[in-house]
């Protein structure tokens, strides 16, 4: 039976320039031996830190197709490098070394991010004096809490304010929390909530910093490359079943539609990198930009699911276990976009700039 490559690098447009191959490739080929294992992922993020380009450095599409050739490969170790990697660009934006942060961070650190909010939990920052801080309260969906060495926090230092704060993980007031954690999808990256009992933590940026920075917007967009890439993964079975027997015009028509899905997203994603690289994708323009690509993006994961399965049927989800395991990662990772929730944020957010979009 014909299989491609798990390895082969994901290029975000099918046609035109495109970067070195080889270091896709041996990315590509380090995230295949990951095989849905968090701690060959983190080592992976590691030592992928200092190499891979941050976006906004005029490699963003490097960036975004690293991203992509690694989700494609293994959905564990797109999900892992990637929130290493946004850490790290944050740090470079506030300009910051990490090798001077809380538990001196090294190149043998792993980071997260640590932003969401949810009902009933609040994280407080309060000033502990010697331009140290102190945290207390609940952090919820904190992915890997458990396995990395620090992570940066948002937290509450006013009723309507939120700063940025850098925290070693190993600090004895954090109290992880995974048990509920029953996803099928990722089951090697719980994400849950994170107690804080007077744990020591250094501010990054100003209030409000974190959420007014161009880069929010782009580690937004570097998110759905991942989902992308991981899309192009589960829709390389459709090609393998049409090279293993002659298909049918059903299964012509399902290839057809996933190459039109895919394409489509793919150069929203290319449109996206040159944007930011041409200092395009700040403010209000960035915010926008980045509801467009992740919805559009989104949108493609969903279609790709569901074509794969109609054009193939059980046999593969039941019996071929990186197929099925790719197919439930990506099912869960992409719902971090909210679907008609965040279709709806993007509709008020052309309401209120009072001019047609098109």
């Amino acid at each position: 039976m014909t299989r491609i490559e798990s390895a082969k690098p994901v290029w975000l447009t099918p046609i035109g320039k495109r970067t070195a191959e080889a270091g896709l490739r041996d990315a590509a080929t380090a995230a295949c031996a990951v095989n849905g294992d968090a701690a060959r992922a983190l080592d992976l993020a590691r030592a992928l830190g200092g190499s891979v380009p941050r976006p906004g450095s005029g490699q963003t599409r490097r960036l975004f197709e690293t991203l992509a050739s690694l989700a494609a490969a293994d959905l564990t170790a797109g999900r892992v490098v990637e929130a290493h990697l946004d850490a790290l660009a944050i740090l470079d934006q506030a300009g910051v070394d990490p090798a001077g942060l809380v538990g001196g961070g090294t190149t043998e650190s792993s980071w997260g991010v640590f932003a969401a909010e949810g009902t009933g939990s609040r994280l407080d920052a309060r000033p502990a004096g010697g331009g140290s801080w102190q945290l207390d309260g609940t952090k919820p969906w904190c992915s890997l809490a458990r396995s990395l060495s620090h992570a940066l926090v948002t937290a509450h230092t006013s009723a309507t304010t939120r700063r940025l704060f850098e925290v070693d993980l190993a600090d004895p007031g954090i109290t992880v929390h995974t048990e509920a954690w029953v996803g099928r999808g990722l089951p090697a990256v719980p994400s849950g909530p994170v107690e804080f009992r007077g744990v020591r933590a250094r501010p990054v940026g100003d209030d409000g910093w974190y959420l007014r920075r161009p880069g929010f917007a782009w580690g937004g967009i570097g998110v759905a490359a991942c989902w992308w890439g991981g899309a192009v993964g589960v829709a390389r079975r459709v090609w393998e079943s049409v090279l293993e027997r002659e298909p049918d015009q059903i299964a012509l028509a399902h290839l057809g539609a996933l190459d039109l899905a895919l394409t489509t997203a793919g150069v929203s994603l290319t449109d996206a990198a040159a944007a930011i690289d041409a200092g395009d994708a700040a403010g209000e323009q960035g915010a926008l930009l980045a509801a467009r690509v992740r919805g559009q993006v989104a949108r493609t994961v969903d279609e790709v699911i569901t074509r794969t399965g109609h054009a193939l049927g059980p046999a593969p989800l039941a019996l071929e276990a990186r197929h099925s395991a790719r197919v439930s990662d990506l099912q869960l990772y992409v719902r971090q976009h909210h679907a008609e929730r965040d279709d709806a944020a993007l509709g008020r957010r052309l309401r209120d700039a009072g001019v047609s979009p098109w």
